[in-house]
């Protein structure tokens, strides 16, 4: 599955906007539609962002693994 489709399946899972997701980002719905259509491509910046918003990994929205669940934190010395 391609980033744009699961960042369009997760947006849809939790019943919010195009708008509330952009605005999430500090972008444009137009931006954030580009995304979800595969019209531009998602910067490693809005990309660490969409996972920390799903609280998935960015290897989920990759498609590098089937696993939603996020890895776990590093923990701070």
């Amino acid at each position: 599955m391609a980033i744009y489709e699961r960042i369009r399946n997760l947006r849809e899972d939790r019943d919010w906007t195009q708008q509330q997701v952009a605005e999430m980002l500090h972008t444009s719905r137009t931006s954030y539609c580009a995304y979800e259509n595969g019209k531009t491509e998602i910067g490693l910046e809005n990309l660490i962002r969409l996972a920390e918003i799903y609280q998935t990994s960015v290897d989920y929205l990759l498609g590098l693994t089937d696993e939603p669940k996020p890895y776990p934190r590093k923990k701070k010395k």
